[in-house]
């Protein structure tokens, strides 16, 4: 049977928000569309469990190779992990205004919800916290089947998405759920650069993995318009009015900048960053990203 995708431009605002069920369906759709062709769990090498390193000897795996070590010390050494344990997933979403541009909220809701099913599915226990200034909602961390429904509910239902413009309150998060795991930030990264990697570092002083997903539309990304266009600050409201050639090259490297700048900064804590445009069906961001980490491991 094949499986139809519902992507973020096919839902309005008012569709998704309050379809707590229809949020499931869609994440069950996209779950098992991104996982045709994965012959293991999207999740292994999250282990919560890493114990230490010791040097390398021959017929280790090189992929267990710590190459930061190797570029301190001029030795190679090696990870190693305690047995395997269920990972403690906790979604860290961004729900300020400014993730309601043309569906990114859609996206990163839709995105939540599939990697919580994900989760879910393999007996994980799964938390979430969404965030705009202050915490919006915070859910600890459990596997139940209501528990899921918990979650849904609190992405679909209709909700105030108050302007934030710094990333302070990811502290905050951070001290909320300690305990070691697998920590998953979906966000449009509205904020000062060196306050996102402030809050990165927090998150691994606590020995957390993370995948940031950095949610875009395909205007902030490309800017693939022509002629006078408005822009405006969702989070401040400022606007301006500009002739989109006389800017495009420098806005797109402006935008590449800071791309580059994110993921530098989730590549120096060694964690992934993961582009997602918001019109982009997500059966196809997740397989490309969760393909590469299984020919990893």
């Amino acid at each position: 049977m094949t499986t139809q995708f519902v992507s973020p431009s096919q839902l309005t605002s008012s569709e998704l928000l309050g379809a707590t069920d229809d949020l499931e369906l869609i994440a069950q759709r996209v779950v098992e569309g991104f996982m045709h062709g994965l012959h293991q769990s999207p999740f292994v090498g999250f282990s919560v469990e890493f114990a230490s390193h010791r040097e390398y000897m021959p017929g280790d795996d090189l992929k267990h190779i710590n190459w930061r070590l190797f570029g301190r010390h001029e030795r190679l050494f090696v990870k190693e992990y305690d047995a395997e344990t269920n990972v403690e997933v906790h979604l860290i979403v961004d729900a300020s205004r400014s993730m309601v541009a043309e569906g990114k909220w859609a996206c990163a809701a839709m995105l939540a919800a599939s990697l919580g099913h994900l989760a879910f599915r393999q007996r994980d226990a799964v938390g979430m916290t969404l965030f705009a200034d202050n915490i919006q909602t915070h859910l600890r961390a459990r596997g139940t089947a209501d528990h899921q429904m918990e979650l849904l509910h609190a992405l679909a239902q209709p909700r105030e998405h108050p302007a934030s413009e710094n990333a302070k309150v990811l502290h905050e998060i951070a001290e909320l759920s300690p305990r070691r795991g697998l920590k998953v930030l979906v966000s449009d990264f509205y904020f000062p650069v060196e306050q996102v990697a402030d809050a990165i570092a927090h998150f691994r002083h606590y020995g957390h993995e993370m995948i940031v997903f950095h949610v875009l539309t395909s205007l902030e990304a490309k800017m693939p318009v022509s002629g006078l266009v408005r822009f405006r600050d969702m989070e401040t409201g400022e606007e301006i009015v500009t002739q989109a050639e006389a800017i495009r090259d420098e806005f797109v490297a402006a935008v590449d900048q800071w791309q580059s700048d994110l993921q530098r900064v989730c590549q120096n804590h060694e964690i992934d960053y993961v582009a997602v445009e918001s019109d982009t069906p997500l059966t196809v961001a997740l397989r490309e990203y969760f393909q590469v980490r299984s020919e990893l491991f």
